[in-house]
């Protein structure tokens, strides 16, 4: 009876092969289970970079703190109307009526204030008052500029105060004017210096030929003309913007245009 006891316990050496092999696959494949488990969970918080947002969220966060803006202190300052001052600067407090600001285009809020006169708005303007800082708060606004934007302001509830223009640089002795302009010689600097602005009236310019927008400029006469391109005048820089354009080309596309535009020399 013991014997075929034994016999009938004891294991093949395949039996033992296939126990072994059992035995091992069940911790692997568990083993397989957790990687993937883990692995799937690390993949539900990775971000998408792939996305057009993802990507503009990037760029957010690495962007510098600052940048810097390399501006010629020589170059003619360009001033700006009324209302590009109260867009960039004014309209914070004066659209909303916050800190007691009286509010663009309620003639309730100005009722008070119209009666004091421009130039008291304009000095409560430049220097700060109550909770308004001095020039709104960009000391880089130059008087003419906040006077634009206090006549714009007010005039929006029912003023009539006049914005101050720029004035224009009177010829002297240190004008060098050219002497016997061409307007012949002047139409190709024209076409090579100006007609990016004045072909099509950019930024105010006065377009060739239209004797409308000519007409109070030319009573100024040539010399004031010539001088105001020499040096700049409200949105035109000095020379149209190319410093290098002699005097005596200058002189000449300035005759061109006047020519051009309904003007004698």
């Amino acid at each position: 009876m013991a014997d075929s006891h034994a016999k009938m316990t004891q294991a093949t050496p395949q039996e033992v092969i296939i126990s072994l092999v059992t035995g091992l696959l069940a911790p692997l494949l568990a083993i397989f289970l957790i990687v993937q488990l883990i692995l799937g969970i690390q993949g539900s918080h990775i971000e998408d970079t792939s996305s057009e947002a993802a990507q503009k969220a990037t760029l957010e966060r690495i962007k510098p703190f600052a940048t810097l803006a390399a501006v010629d202190a020589n170059a003619p300052r360009i001033e700006r109307s009324g209302q590009e001052i109260y867009t960039a600067v004014c309209s914070s407090c004066h659209d909303s009526g916050a800190l007691g600001a009286p509010k663009f285009d309620n003639k309730g809020d100005w009722a008070g204030r119209l009666g004091k006169g421009f130039d008291t708005l304009v000095a409560h303007a430049i220097n700060g008052f109550n909770q308004m800082p001095a020039r709104g708060g960009d000391a880089d606004l130059s008087d003419v500029e906040v006077a634009r934007a206090v006549a714009h302001l007010a005039n929006s509830a029912g003023g009539s105060f006049k914005a101050p223009e720029a004035a224009a640089p009177a010829a002297s002795a240190a004008v060098a004017v050219a002497a016997k302009p061409d307007p012949a010689k002047g139409a190709a600097i024209y076409e090579a210096n100006c007609v990016a602005c004045h072909g099509a009236g950019v930024a105010g310019a006065p377009k060739l030929g239209d004797q409308a927008g000519w007409s109070a400029r030319l009573g100024k006469g040539y010399d004031t003309l010539y001088a105001s391109a020499l040096n700049g005048i409200g949105a035109m820089p000095a020379k149209g913007g190319n410093a290098d354009l002699s005097e005596a080309d200058l002189g000449n596309a300035v005759a061109y245009m006047i020519k051009e535009s309904g003007g004698k020399l």
